[in-house]
Protein backbone atom coordinates (compact mmCIF):
# COMPACT_ATOMS: atom_id res chain seq x y z
CA UNK A 1 0.00 0.00 0.00
CA UNK A 2 2.77 2.20 0.64
CA UNK A 3 4.32 1.55 -3.22
CA UNK A 4 0.22 2.42 -4.53
CA UNK A 5 0.24 5.79 -2.45
CA UNK A 6 3.77 6.71 -3.56
CA UNK A 7 3.18 6.34 -6.73
CA UNK A 8 -0.05 8.41 -6.54
CA UNK A 9 1.94 11.16 -4.95
CA UNK A 10 4.44 10.99 -7.66
CA UNK A 11 2.30 11.22 -10.35
CA UNK A 12 0.32 13.79 -9.01
CA UNK A 13 3.60 16.05 -8.46
CA UNK A 14 4.66 14.89 -11.92
CA UNK A 15 0.46 16.09 -13.76
CA UNK A 16 1.24 19.36 -11.56
CA UNK A 17 4.61 20.15 -13.42
CA UNK A 18 3.67 18.79 -17.14
CA UNK A 19 0.54 21.50 -16.86
CA UNK A 20 3.16 23.98 -15.97
CA UNK A 21 5.59 23.09 -18.55
CA UNK A 22 1.97 22.93 -21.13
CA UNK A 23 1.78 26.53 -19.51
CA UNK A 24 4.98 28.21 -20.64
CA UNK A 25 5.53 27.09 -24.09
CA UNK A 26 6.26 29.30 -26.57
CA UNK A 27 3.01 31.17 -28.56
CA UNK A 28 3.19 30.21 -32.10
CA UNK A 29 4.05 33.51 -34.45
CA UNK A 30 2.01 34.34 -37.26
CA UNK A 31 3.01 36.55 -39.50
CA UNK A 32 0.19 39.13 -40.08
CA UNK A 33 -1.55 39.14 -43.41
CA UNK A 34 -1.35 42.09 -45.22
CA UNK A 35 -4.66 43.88 -45.42
CA UNK A 36 -6.84 43.13 -48.31
CA UNK A 37 -6.63 46.34 -50.89
CA UNK A 38 -10.09 46.37 -52.36
CA UNK A 39 -10.07 48.24 -55.92
CA UNK A 40 -13.67 49.75 -56.64
CA UNK A 41 -13.12 50.23 -60.47
CA UNK A 42 -14.58 53.77 -61.06
CA UNK A 43 -16.47 53.77 -64.06
CA UNK A 44 -18.85 50.85 -62.95
CA UNK A 45 -19.81 53.06 -59.75
CA UNK A 46 -20.41 56.30 -61.50
CA UNK A 47 -22.23 54.29 -64.50
CA UNK A 48 -24.15 52.73 -61.52
CA UNK A 49 -24.62 56.42 -60.10
CA UNK A 50 -25.76 57.64 -63.59
CA UNK A 51 -28.38 55.38 -64.36
CA UNK A 52 -29.51 55.52 -61.13
CA UNK A 53 -29.82 59.04 -61.34
CA UNK A 54 -31.50 58.65 -64.61
CA UNK A 55 -33.95 56.80 -63.31
CA UNK A 56 -34.83 59.17 -60.60
CA UNK A 57 -35.13 61.40 -63.13
CA UNK A 58 -37.86 59.68 -65.05
CA UNK A 59 -39.51 59.13 -62.14
CA UNK A 60 -39.66 62.78 -61.43
CA UNK A 61 -40.68 63.52 -65.40
CA UNK A 62 -43.69 60.82 -64.97
CA UNK A 63 -44.50 62.57 -61.76
CA UNK A 64 -44.81 65.85 -62.72
CA UNK A 65 -46.38 65.45 -66.51
CA UNK A 66 -49.54 63.31 -64.49
CA UNK A 67 -49.69 65.98 -61.89
CA UNK A 68 -50.24 68.77 -64.66
CA UNK A 69 -52.28 66.16 -66.34
CA UNK A 70 -54.80 66.06 -63.51
CA UNK A 71 -54.12 69.90 -62.39
CA UNK A 72 -55.25 71.10 -65.84
CA UNK A 73 -59.49 69.64 -64.66
CA UNK A 74 -59.21 69.80 -61.07
CA UNK A 75 -57.82 73.81 -61.28
CA UNK A 76 -60.83 74.43 -64.11
CA UNK A 77 -63.43 72.85 -61.36
CA UNK A 78 -62.04 74.92 -58.31
CA UNK A 79 -62.04 78.18 -60.49
CA UNK A 80 -65.65 77.84 -61.67
CA UNK A 81 -66.76 77.46 -58.75
CA UNK A 82 -64.73 80.27 -57.11
CA UNK A 83 -66.82 82.55 -59.87
CA UNK A 84 -70.04 80.63 -59.67
CA UNK A 85 -71.85 82.88 -56.88
CA UNK A 86 -75.05 80.53 -56.64
CA UNK A 87 -72.94 77.58 -55.10
CA UNK A 88 -74.03 76.58 -51.85
CA UNK A 89 -72.46 76.24 -48.72
CA UNK A 90 -71.48 72.44 -49.17
CA UNK A 91 -70.08 72.98 -52.52
CA UNK A 92 -68.00 75.89 -51.15
CA UNK A 93 -66.80 74.34 -48.31
CA UNK A 94 -65.67 70.72 -50.78
CA UNK A 95 -64.00 73.11 -53.06
CA UNK A 96 -62.22 74.57 -50.21
CA UNK A 97 -61.21 70.88 -49.04
CA UNK A 98 -60.04 70.36 -52.66
CA UNK A 99 -57.82 73.52 -52.69
CA UNK A 100 -56.14 72.13 -49.87
CA UNK A 101 -55.65 68.98 -51.01
CA UNK A 102 -54.29 70.26 -54.00
CA UNK A 103 -52.22 71.92 -52.62
CA UNK A 104 -50.34 69.32 -50.35
CA UNK A 105 -50.51 67.53 -53.53
CA UNK A 106 -48.13 70.39 -55.19
CA UNK A 107 -46.21 70.26 -51.53
CA UNK A 108 -45.69 66.73 -52.30
CA UNK A 109 -44.37 66.80 -55.53
CA UNK A 110 -42.14 69.73 -54.58
CA UNK A 111 -40.54 67.54 -51.69
CA UNK A 112 -39.61 65.17 -54.34
CA UNK A 113 -38.36 67.47 -56.90
CA UNK A 114 -36.23 69.38 -54.41
CA UNK A 115 -34.84 65.50 -52.99
CA UNK A 116 -34.01 65.24 -56.83
CA UNK A 117 -32.01 68.76 -57.09
CA UNK A 118 -30.41 67.90 -53.73
CA UNK A 119 -29.02 64.70 -55.03
CA UNK A 120 -27.84 65.74 -57.92
CA UNK A 121 -25.80 68.80 -55.64
CA UNK A 122 -24.01 65.68 -53.45
CA UNK A 123 -22.88 63.09 -55.84
CA UNK A 124 -20.15 63.22 -57.78
CA UNK A 125 -21.06 61.70 -60.75
CA UNK A 126 -24.23 63.70 -60.96
CA UNK A 127 -22.64 67.26 -60.29
CA UNK A 128 -21.68 67.84 -64.00
CA UNK A 129 -25.38 67.24 -64.81
CA UNK A 130 -26.80 70.08 -62.17
CA UNK A 131 -26.71 72.72 -64.52
CA UNK A 132 -29.24 71.37 -66.35
CA UNK A 133 -31.73 70.64 -63.33
CA UNK A 134 -30.75 72.99 -61.03
CA UNK A 135 -33.91 75.72 -60.07
CA UNK A 136 -36.74 73.17 -60.36
CA UNK A 137 -37.12 73.60 -56.44
CA UNK A 138 -38.04 76.99 -57.25
CA UNK A 139 -39.94 76.64 -60.06
CA UNK A 140 -42.40 74.09 -57.60
CA UNK A 141 -42.11 77.09 -55.12
CA UNK A 142 -43.92 79.21 -58.02
CA UNK A 143 -46.66 76.80 -58.57
CA UNK A 144 -47.33 76.88 -55.18
CA UNK A 145 -47.33 80.14 -54.28
CA UNK A 146 -49.57 80.86 -57.64
CA UNK A 147 -51.83 77.97 -56.30
CA UNK A 148 -52.14 79.72 -52.95
CA UNK A 149 -52.92 83.07 -54.35
CA UNK A 150 -55.90 80.98 -56.00
CA UNK A 151 -54.60 81.15 -59.42
CA UNK A 152 -54.85 77.38 -60.26
CA UNK A 153 -55.31 77.55 -63.84
CA UNK A 154 -51.89 79.30 -64.02
CA UNK A 155 -49.92 77.13 -61.23
CA UNK A 156 -49.04 74.29 -63.75
CA UNK A 157 -46.88 76.43 -66.04
CA UNK A 158 -44.06 76.16 -63.87
CA UNK A 159 -44.00 73.10 -63.40
CA UNK A 160 -44.17 72.55 -67.80
CA UNK A 161 -40.75 74.63 -67.79
CA UNK A 162 -39.60 71.47 -64.79
CA UNK A 163 -40.47 68.96 -67.38
CA UNK A 164 -38.33 70.76 -69.92
CA UNK A 165 -35.32 70.80 -67.26
CA UNK A 166 -35.96 67.05 -66.31
CA UNK A 167 -36.17 66.37 -69.96
CA UNK A 168 -33.10 67.85 -71.08
CA UNK A 169 -30.97 66.46 -68.21
CA UNK A 170 -32.12 62.86 -68.79
CA UNK A 171 -30.76 63.37 -72.76
CA UNK A 172 -27.43 65.06 -71.17
CA UNK A 173 -26.95 61.98 -68.84
CA UNK A 174 -27.21 59.61 -71.94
Amino acid sequence: MKNVRYIVVVGAVMAFFAADVLAQRRPVRRTPTPPRVVTTNTAVTQAAAMKEGAEKVAIQIKNTTRFLYILGGVAKGIEDLDKDTRANRAAREANEANKQDLLQAIRNLRAGLAALEVEFRTKDPLKRHLIHIQGITDLSGQTEDLARAGRFMDAGKPLLTVVEKLSDTLVAMR
